[in-house]
């Protein structure tokens, strides 16, 4: 009995060992980006569906603005050695935006202007879909520029009364012509000046399914294909598209779903962040 009692003491040192090779920073909560850890050569599953992992072993997930209470992790580590994790995803409880002050023609556009709305969206999608193999994914997200918070994440958006899809974004509020920055290095996937509802539109590629969404410019920087740095000028804020004043309305995309970018990339670095949930400019 007492072999059998050192056995498995050493089979649960063994077991916290293993534990220890998988990390996760992050808070589990919806709208959330988490970075993980599992050392080069590990092969992970959210809920049963893989996610990519960098040679290095890094790796990122995401959980939407209404993700279940729970997800699945398993990690099959590089010597076969196994963790499965139950995550807790914390609910969010969102607000309410009220945007009255639009042309009716961009509360209930036409059918050929709808149309092509409809279009133009599905090229966003499209570029947001790519999955390179650029690690840039593994760095910090940086505020793309700096200003007053008047849109927040998650919130059920009203336009004239109407009830729209949650904000999906984060909407920051500066003077017409501030520089907007690249959150991260990657490759710009999509630099469109004429969308409909975007106006001037960038996506950035950061690899293994994140890029983010930079709206309502007034003068697009990059190109096409181009790579970019961390803190790179991509564009001017402006009023383009679907916007009731200046703003940046900034969006983060991890596999098919949309994150919160304020949770991913920290405070505003500036003591006026003020958040005006009811009329965000968006």
């Amino acid at each position: 009995m007492r072999r059998f009692a050192v056995v498995a003491v050493l089979c649960s040192i063994a077991a916290a060992a293993v534990a220890r090779n998988l990390t996760l920073d992050g808070t589990l909560t919806q709208g959330a980006l988490i970075r993980g850890f599992a050392g080069p050569g590990a092969r992970v599953t959210l809920d049963g569906r893989p996610v990519r992992v960098a040679p290095d072993g890094h790796f990122i997930l995401g959980f939407g603005c209404d993700a279940p209470p729970r997800a699945s992790l398993d990690v099959i580590l590089r010597d076969g050695s196994r963790v499965h994790r139950v995550l807790d995803i914390v609910r969010r409880h969102y607000g309410v935006r009220r945007v009255e002050n639009l042309p009716p023609a961009e509360v209930t556009p036409p059918p050929e202007t709808a149309a092509r709305a409809r279009r133009e969206t599905a090229e966003i999608d499209q570029a947001f879909g790519r999955q390179s193999d650029s690690v840039a994914f593994a760095a910090p997200l940086e505020w793309p520029v700096i200003g007053t918070i008047t849109g927040v994440y998650g919130s059920q958006t009203f336009l004239h009364g109407q009830p729209r899809q949650p904000h999906l974004g984060v909407d920051v509020t500066a003077p017409a012509g501030t520089p907007v920055k690249a959150a991260d290095a990657g490759i710009v996937s999509l630099a469109e000046s004429g969308p409909f509802f975007a106006g001037g539109a960038v996506v950035i590629d950061h690899g293994y399914g994140l890029s983010t969404l930079y709206v309502h410019l007034q003068h697009i920087a990059v190109r096409l294909g181009d790579r970019v740095t961390q803190g790179q000028i991509i564009g001017d804020l402006g009023v383009t598209g679907r916007a009731t004043g200046p703003n940046l309305h900034w969006e983060l995309f991890w596999n098919g779903i949309r994150l919160d970018p304020a949770l991913a990339v920290g405070p505003m670095p500036d003591s006026a962040n003020l958040v005006h949930d009811q009329t965000p400019p968006k």
